[in-house]
């Protein structure tokens, strides 16, 4: 627990920086350190705790974040302009702090209220999905799905509603290769997800990304709770949408037969996501969540880490943490792809945050990795996917996606995630169907600023009044509560159709 008076926050004995709690005015003294604070420096961003010479390497949870820009003195501001990236020695260290779950027996490991499918999945929620072959047929996925309004599903109370998918891609793209594959493991994943009852998949009917092939690529066989319709042959936009109209209607009642019943939380599957992170970040949600996810993975469940490029840098702790070397190189071979995929481009795996992530205290990449990868707690790491793959071990695993929020959730949902837990310190407003989204603020004033949006404050452990145990024992409670059916804020808002965004690698054309 944080001393709620202190100034500044040290994370290792080790580290010779610290972090401030709170604003820290120029000439204020502090007294954790026995030094002036030099400039002012904002809460969450660092101060020098010690003396650092020029090129000396600046430690921040023991891990090197970057090296001293210049020669530099007790209490000074640390941030981009003095703490530079290069090329950190890296001792990958396979397997070597591998740690399998502790599994609690099966009788007592925590339950919920979830939704059992015929092949064994459980559900979180129960709705319907209006999908698209290609964006072409976007309109009429759109105004199929909003005519089943809350007055019109009054008769269906078990079904949470009908949601639509839509995309940009399907067409004018490579018609062979990972660009079509991978669309077409987001789409089936989403459309045998065990949140949804049943799905209506629209095509326009001459689209590269064809409906027979989907069908037959992905081996899904239309029935009652899985429909399609063809807008050239049905006889264009007005009547495929009266055609689609008809299919869910036919659906409803099927899918209201859907009752939730006691489960375990082995069930659970949770896509670990983060995003308009600060410098508290590292220090509250994320490792409040790591200990939920710890939690989590004790009673048989599963998390999802992911963003590749938001673990950059610090790839080098998570292989040490891998069930074994393959398990550790597939993790690997996953970040040089990414190397090569943005090398000579202008994104943040190349060094540079966003402006928000540095406004917040994150000098670079491998910071705001460092503290990323806390999200997935300690145990170790069971296996690694490739986007939108489906996840089938249990324990903390890895999946390669974006670190760009709705591309990354999509493809975490896609492999079977029922739940996304989602870290925040700048203020995200994320959500997502079919499976709801739970926010977890770093910091109390941001909680307080956007109480709306958040679910939970992680930054009472800034404050001095929780622990990250006490924290990860709540998220953990909330995530039994909302799999059970309590609605997180963005799913009351409504907030989770516009936010599915298949990952659009390959070539438009």
């Amino acid at each position: 627990m944080c001393d709620g008076r202190s100034l500044v926050i040290r994370l290792d004995a080790r580290d010779n920086v610290v972090v401030a709690r709170t604003d820290i005015a120029a000439g204020t003294h502090v007294p954790e350190i026995g030094a002036v604070a030099r400039q002012d420096v904002p809460a969450g961003h660092k101060l020098a705790a010690v003396a650092i010479s020029s090129g000396a390497p600046v430690l921040k949870y023991a891990t090197v974040i970057g090296y001293a820009g210049d020669d530099i003195a007790p209490g000074t501001w640390m941030h981009a302009h003095n703490v530079l990236m290069d090329e950190i020695q890296k001792d990958y260290r396979f397997g070597k702090d591998y740690a399998s779950a502790d599994l609690l027996p099966v009788q007592e490991r925590a339950r919920f209220m979830g939704i059992a499918r015929p092949d064994g999945r459980v559900g979180t929620r129960n709705y319907i999905g209006v999908f698209i072959t290609v964006n072409c047929a976007a309109t009429v996925a759109r105004k199929i799905a909003a005519y089943f309004d809350e007055e019109r599903l009054a008769a269906f109370p078990n079904v949470d509603g009908v949601v639509p998918f839509i995309h940009q891609q399907g067409c004018g793209m490579e018609a062979t290769g990972e660009p079509m594959d991978l669309l077409h493991r987001t789409l089936a994943g989403y459309v045998r997800h065990p949140n949804l009852a049943g799905a209506l998949v629209c095509s326009l009917g001459c689209e590269r990304n064809s409906l027979e092939r989907f069908l037959a690529d992905t081996a899904l066989e239309t029935g009652q709770m899985l429909r399609t319709i063809r807008m050239q042959d049905i006889g264009g936009t007005a009547a495929a949408i009266a055609a689609g109209k008809e299919a869910i209607r036919a659906m409803l009642p099927e899918a209201n037969k859907a009752l939730r019943s006691p489960q375990s939380a082995e069930h659970i599957r949770i896509g670990l996501q983060c995003g308009g992170s600060d410098g508290f970040s590292g220090l509250s949600a994320n490792p409040a969540l790591g200990k939920a996810v710890d939690r989590l993975a004790r009673h048989g469940g599963t998390a999802i880490l992911s963003e590749t490029p938001e673990l950059y840098g610090i790839e080098h702790t998570l292989t040490a943490r891998a069930r074994d070397e393959a398990t550790g190189r597939a993790l690997l071979e996953r970040i040089r792809w990414w190397l090569e995929y943005t090398d000579g481009r202008d994104v943040q795996m190349q060094g540079i945050v966003g402006p928000g992530n540095q406004a917040g205290g994150l000098a670079n990449v491998i910071e705001k990795s460092l503290g990323g990868a806390k999200k997935g707690g300690s145990t170790g790491i069971e296996a690694v996917y490739r986007y939108a793959e489906q996840v089938t071990a249990r324990g903390l695993v890895y999946m390669d996606t974006p670190g760009y929020d709705p591309v990354a959730a999509t493809g975490q949902i896609a492999g079977g995630a029922n739940l996304i837990c989602f870290t925040t310190g700048r203020g995200s407003c994320f959500g997502s169907f079919p499976a709801p989204t739970i926010k977890l603020a770093s910091n109390t004033p941001m909680f307080t600023r956007m109480s709306g949006d958040m679910d939970i404050n992680c930054g009472t452990v800034i404050d001095g009044e929780r622990t990250l145990d006490q924290m990860g024992q709540e998220i953990f409670a909330r995530i039994l509560a909302v799999a059970s059916g309590e609605k997180s804020k963005s799913e009351a808002l409504g907030i989770g159709a516009e936010e599915f965004a298949p990952w659009p690698i390959g070539v438009t054309g």
